[in-house]
C-alpha cells in the first residue's frame, strides 16, 4: 500500500486521468485489453479493478472488462486523486485555521467547498484556498504550494480537516489513519430513534452498481471494503435524533451509507433519501416546519466535530474540537423547541 496517496473519508469526486476516442477502422477488442496495451504501467488486473469498480466508462457508461470496443466509442478513466499535471493555483478563498504548524495544519471546513479538484470541479476548491493561503503567508517549505492531503471530508460536511504539510508527514499521518489510530468524531441528525442508546454498524462500503454517484452496503462483505461505525445517542427530538458517530474506518460517504442502511439516513441528505419527510405527522403545520428546516440547513446535517491524532513528528498527542455550525445548530434548536411544543403544532 502507498499510504501517501491513500486518501480516507467521504468523496466521490473523480478525476479524468486518460480519454481515448476509438478509432473509426479499430476493430473490436475486449476493453480492458485495449486499455492494457495503452496506459502506461498499469497491470491488465488493476484495470478490471478499476472496471469493476465503474471507474472507467465507455459513452459515460460503466460496462465490463469483456465489453467489445467499437470506432467512435469514448472511454474515460477516472481515478480519486488529480493528475500530476493538474495546476493547483491560488485562490483567495476564506480559510478557518484551527492549529498550523511547520508539518500540518487543521482547517475547520465550511459548507459547499470541495476539498480537492475533480469532476466537475476544477476550481475553488480547499487546495486553492491553500495554495493562497501558503504563498501569502511566505511557506515555502510546502513544496507542491498547497499541501499534502491525508483524507477528505465531502463537500457539504463541515468540520475539522486535517493535512500535512511536506510529504514525510503525510506518509506517517496516512500509517495512522491505515492503522484506525485517528480519533474522529462526528455529530449527525438523523430521521428516526435508533433502538438502541449506542451500537456499532458493520457492512462493507462499495460503489452502487446501480447508481454510480452513491455507495451501498454489501452485508456479505463479498464486494467492497470493511467498514465499522460506532454511534450514540446525543438528544432525541421525537422524529428526528441528533447522535455521534465515531469512525473506525474512513470509506467514502460511510457515516451517510451507514446510517441510511440502518433505516435512519440523515436530515436533508439529497443522495441517501433523507432529503424527504421519512418521520412524522400527516398535519400541514408539521410539513411546513419540517421544510422550514430543510431551508435553514440545504445540505445533509453532519458535521466533523472532533480530531485526535500523534503528531508526525513530535509524536505530540494532539486533539481538536470545533463548534457545531450555524445552520446545523438552528435546526438542532428549532426541533428541540418543536418537541416543548409538539402537540400545538400537531393540532
Amino acid at each position: 500500500m502507498d499510504e501517501k496517496v491513500e486518501l480516507r473519508e467521504e468523496s466521490t469526486e473523480l478525476y479524468e486521468h486518460f480519454r481515448f476516442e476509438v478509432d473509426p477502422g479499430q476493430e473490436p477488442d475486449r476493453l480492458d485489453k485495449f486499455l492494457f496495451n495503452r496506459i502506461q504501467n498499469a497491470s491488465r488486473n488493476k484495470i478490471q479493478s478499476s472496471i469493476r469498480a465503474g471507474n472507467i466508462l465507455v459513452n459515460d457508461k460503466p460496462t465490463k472488462s469483456n465489453y467489445k470496443i467499437r470506432p467512435g466509442d469514448v472511454i474515460s478513466v477516472l481515478l480519486s486523486q488529480p493528475p500530476r499535471e493538474t495546476a493547483i493555483t491560488p485562490e483567495d478563498i476564506p480559510l478557518d485555521v484551527v492549529y498550523e504548524d511547520d508539518d500540518v495544519i487543521v482547517i475547520n471546513k465550511q459548507a459547499g467547498l470541495v476539498v480537492h479538484p475533480g469532476h466537475g470541479n476544477y476550481t475553488g476548491t480547499l487546495l486553492h484556498g491553500l495554495a493562497h493561503y501558503f504563498k501569502e503567508s511566505g511557506q515555502t517549505k510546502v513544496k507542491n504550494g498547497f499541501g499534502y492531503l491525508v483524507h477528505r471530508i465531502d463537500k457539504n460536511t463541515t468540520g475539522l480537516l486535517l493535512v500535512a504539510k511536506n510529504e514525510e508527514a503525510q506518509t506517517l499521518l496516512a500509517r495512522q489513519f491505515f492503522d484506525h489510530t485517528i480519533d474522529r468524531k462526528y455529530v449527525a441528525l438523523v430521521w428516526g430513534e435508533p433502538k438502541e442508546e449506542e451500537g456499532t454498524i458493520t457492512g462493507s462500503i462499495g460503489r452502487n452498481p446501480h447508481e454510480r454517484k452513491q455507495m451501498t452496503v454489501f452485508p456479505d462483505g463479498d464486494k467492497g471494503k470493511e467498514a465499522v461505525t460506532h454511534y450514540k445517542i446525543i438528544q432525541k427530538f421525537g422524529y428526528v435524533t441528533l447522535i455521534e458517530c465515531q469512525l473506525e474506518t474512513g470509506r467514502t460517504h460511510q457515516i451517510r451509507v451507514h446510517l441510511k442502511y440502518i433505516g435512519h439516513p440523515l436530515f436533508n441528505d439529497d443522495r441517501y433519501g433523507g432529503h424527504r419527510i421519512l418521520k412524522g405527522t400527516t398535519f400541514t403545520k408539521y410539513k411546513q416546519f419540517v421544510q422550514n428546516c430543510f431551508k435553514i440547513i440545504p445540505r445533509h446535517s453532519l458535521h466533523a466535530k472532533s480530531i485526535g491524532f500523534t503528531h508526525p513528528i513530535s509524536g505530540k498527542k494532539l486533539y481538536f474540537e470545533s463548534e457545531l455550525p450555524n445552520d446545523l445548530s438552528e435546526v438542532i434548536n428549532k426541533w428541540d423547541d418543536y418537541t416543548a411544543h409538539r402537540n400545538l403544532l400537531e393540532e
